[in-house]
């Protein structure tokens, strides 16, 4: 079993990792009037749904771990 400790540093590892999904979510968005002007806006505008529903799914899994944390 984890102990409070790591339950939090695995809910902040979580939340970190949430956060660069998006920030590559972000990256991706950059791109994609370029991939619009070439007609692929399909694909990019999958990868960025994909890229936004991990990242959120992350950063919810890290603040009920923290959030777990802390009931103990």
């Amino acid at each position: 079993m984890e102990t409070i400790e790591e339950k939090r540093e695995t809910g902040t590892a979580l939340i970190a990792a949430g956060c660069s999904a998006w920030f590559f979510d972000f990256l991706v968005l950059f791109f994609l009037p370029a991939a619009w002007r070439q007609g692929h806006h399909q694909t990019f505008l999958a990868v960025m749904g994909v890229l936004a529903l991990t990242g959120l799914a992350l950063i919810a899994l890290g603040v009920y771990d923290r959030r777990q944390s802390r009931e103990v």
